[in-house]
């Protein structure tokens, strides 16, 4: 199998330029995670997947996107309907519970047909996190409801709606980002809550869906358990934590490094994600100089990590019969019913 390194990156527009064609060539990613800004149109979306694709050689290659409906969707219209957030989501779940979860469990079967229709295999969800009073709405209505029970119930639907679709799931972002009051792409984000709160609460999610492929880490700091480092960084939160408590041990993925909750250079932000315990670091921008920097501090895929990575793509091997139009107008009648 070809050899990959342990990062996931993202480019700067529709079509692979020449000099990330040679950097990707020589760098060889694990995978690479696509936004708004990389989608023109329909042909041009299969072309760059399909493009992108030919990095591998002969493994398969997650190719992620952030797809939850609500303000995080990258794929819009023509490519996809608006979806409702999680928050939605959740209020059918607070009216009927078993239709809040069939409702969660459409949704991101629904995602799977339009991502699979574009070579995309991979989604960043379910979103676990727990928003509190006063927290800041960076998170905010992303949340299926603001108690464990709910958040991990629709997390597992959500869950098996797109491994049911033969697309990746991670969820995110492990520990928990609900409580934080600062949003982590500009700063970071402390808790100071005690580590029984965070057990009773946040936590309880990310331990019930502890058999997920993958996990995104949190860029932030809980000053219980480490005050020193946010959780992406942290060998005590994600061995003591993640690992231990929560007895987490899929793949391991850093959120991403250029987000200003992180601090130093490019390569000290690697170098720490790697040595706190992550399988792999994000990079999302596509800025060549910063893609660089993370690159040489990435190590090659190998060993545990290695064999995390080939667990989570077993699921991309995976695809239900469900009727398309079945289930869209199943989702339509469930999200009409409780308008």
């Amino acid at each position: 199998m070809t050899e990959s390194k342990a990062m996931i990156l993202g480019l700067k527009g529709p079509e692979i330029l020449p000099e990330e064609r040679s950097f990707f060539e020589a760098e060889r990613p694990w995978g690479f995670i696509l936004f708004s800004r990389n989608i023109v149109d329909a042909d041009q979306l299969r072309a760059l997947t399909a493009d992108l694709r030919s990095f591998a050689g002969d493994r398969p290659l997650p190719i992620f996107i952030d797809q939850e409906g609500g303000r995080v969707q990258r794929l819009r219209q023509p490519f996809a309907p608006n979806y409702p957030p999680g928050a939605r989501l959740g209020d059918i779940y607070r009216q009927d519970r078993q239709s809040g979860l069939r409702a969660a469990w459409l949704l991101s079967r629904i995602h799977a047909f339009d991502l699979n229709r574009f070579g995309i295999n991979a989604d960043c969800l379910p979103v676990l996190d727990i928003p509190v009073p006063g927290s800041h709405d960076v998170i905010g209505d992303r949340a299926y409801g603001t108690d464990p029970v709910t958040v991990a119930e629709m997390g597992e639907a959500a869950m098996q709606g797109l491994l049911a679709g033969g697309v990746l799931p991670v969820i995110k972002h492990i520990p928990g980002h609900g409580r934080s009051r600062g949003d982590s792409h500009l700063e970071l984000p402390v808790v100071d809550e005690s580590l029984e709160e965070l057990e009773a609460t946040d936590f309880k999610p990310f331990a019930a869906l502890n058999r997920a492929p993958m996990a995104m880490t949190a860029h932030v700091v809980y000053r219980a358990i480490d005050p020193d480092h946010p959780a992406t960084t942290s060998k005590k939160v994600i061995a003591d934590i993640i690992r231990g408590q929560m007895g987490f041990d899929g793949l391991l993925m850093s959120d991403d490094v250029s987000m200003k909750a992180l601090a130093g250079s490019f390569a000290d932000r690697t170098r720490a994600i790697f040595a706190a315990g992550c399988d792999v670091a994000l990079h999302c921008n596509g800025d060549m100089d910063e893609m660089a920097a993370v690159a040489a501090e990435t190590p090659l895929l190998e060993g545990r990590p290695l064999e995390r990575a080939k667990a989570a793509l077993e699921g991309l091997s995976y695809r239900d019969d469900a009727d398309e139009r079945a289930i869209r107008d199943e989702f339509e009648g469930l999200t009409q019913a409780v308008a």
